[in-house]
């Protein structure tokens, strides 16, 4: 039993008082878990553009003061009641979305998508009393998906906390718990391309690149990455990207070009901009017959999807996914062991370090662009 359990603990935490303002670290006090949850101490972190886009405040419900961060690796501290398959001293990811297994959806092979726990934006306390389990002077400090990872402790739904090889460097694999996986499970899970076949990726971003990543290893011949910054294509080549287009080299859409590229389209393609337009191209560039296309990123709440039906008719595939189609317990542990044989290579991903006392270069080095993920060390 940890010597802390059942207590308050006192620690760091960066708090987003208000949008688009630099995050203070401020001493914050951390409840114990109630039932079901997780309190765990964060070692390492990492900033995602989700964070940067929900501490910006455009084009949602701004709730501030909030501790952000979704992204971390870090070792239980306590759990509370009715929680028996984590205990204290088990390293664990944290995920912003979870895994109930109990409702239809947990009990589906075909989804990941819980009706208990899947990701809410908009909440900024715990589901089991409607209450935050960070405060100063007493005042509640807003959580952020469920995870509030730029915090030394925070307090997680048991549901969305994922046990792994306590060998895996959390400094590294801390990166799974969003982005990295969302890209390469839109590519093994969703699209999955056989040996041989040919793939296009739109947006080489930390998603798109762990797309690629997947199409590697599924042992695609031409993975084609598709992106507006040619400064992005060198960075690729190390994630088996071994073509490049920018569709403003051209007077034509992009999916005509890719289409004389492959002589017909792609077998298949991810799309991970969020651009409707990137979205619509996607689907159009792959062929007839067999292609399949993914969509990942997150368009405009008012983007609407327009193709010619002729197009779904002539057998091509549309599909969308949530966080890779992984179920964050039961899959997770699994996309560590991938790192651990040495068939997933994450290092690549990682561009950045900073210490915690220095979170906010984090987010300089995002706006900068030269970044794909910054690992911030919680104990600096």
């Amino acid at each position: 039993m940890s010597s802390t359990a059942g207590k308050v603990i006192k620690c760091r935490a960066a708090v987003a008082w208000e949008a688009g303002k630099p995050l203070v670290i401020e001493e914050v006090e951390v409840a114990p878990p109630q039932a079901m949850e997780v309190r765990m101490k964060i070692l390492y972190t990492a900033l995602c553009h989700t964070d940067v886009f929900f501490w910006e405040a455009k084009g949602q419900n701004p709730l501030f003061p909030r501790i952000l961060g979704h992204e971390a690796g870090g070792i239980v501290e306590s759990v509370g009641e009715g929680v028996t398959d984590l205990a204290p001293g088990d390293h664990v990811l944290p995920v912003f979305t979870g895994e109930c297994r109990e409702c239809a959806h947990c009990l589906s092979e075909e989804s990941n998508m819980c009706e208990l726990l899947r990701i809410n934006t908009d909440r900024g306390v715990m589901i089991n009393d409607g209450k935050s389990r960070f405060s100063i002077n007493g005042k509640p400090i807003y959580h952020f998906v469920g995870t509030s990872t730029f915090s030394e402790y925070t307090v997680v739904h048991s549901g969305c906390v994922a046990k792994i090889n306590p060998l895996a460097p959390l400094n590294i694999v801390c990166i799974l718990s969003c982005g990295i996986s969302t890209g390469l499970g839109a590519t093994l899970n969703v699209a999955k391309p056989t040996k041989g076949s040919t793939v296009a990726v739109f947006g080489l971003g930390a998603v798109g690149l762990a797309a690629a990543e997947g199409a590697r290893l599924a042992g695609a011949s031409r993975i084609i990455g598709v992106d507006l910054n040619p400064r992005r294509f060198h960075e690729a080549k190390k994630f088996g990207v071994n073509e490049f287009v920018n569709p403003k080299d051209y007077n034509k859409p992009v999916q005509e070009v890719i289409a004389e590229m492959t002589n017909g389209g792609v077998d298949r393609s991810i799309e991970c901009v969020g651009n409707i337009d990137a979205m619509v191209s996607a689907f159009e560039c792959v062929r007839d017959g067999w292609g399949v296309a993914v969509l990942v990123g997150v368009p405009h709440k008012d983007a609407m999807f327009k193709s010619h039906p002729v197009n779904f008719l002539n057998e091509r595939t549309l599909k969308g996914t949530f966080f890779g189609n992984y179920k964050p317990r039961s899959d997770l542990p699994a996309v560590v062991e991938m790192y651990m044989n040495k068939e997933l290579e994450l290092e690549k991903f990682i561009t950045h370090e900073v210490p915690f006392s220095e979170i906010n270069k984090a987010f300089d080095y995002m706006a900068s662009r030269g970044q794909l993920r910054c690992i911030i060390r919680m104990d600096g």
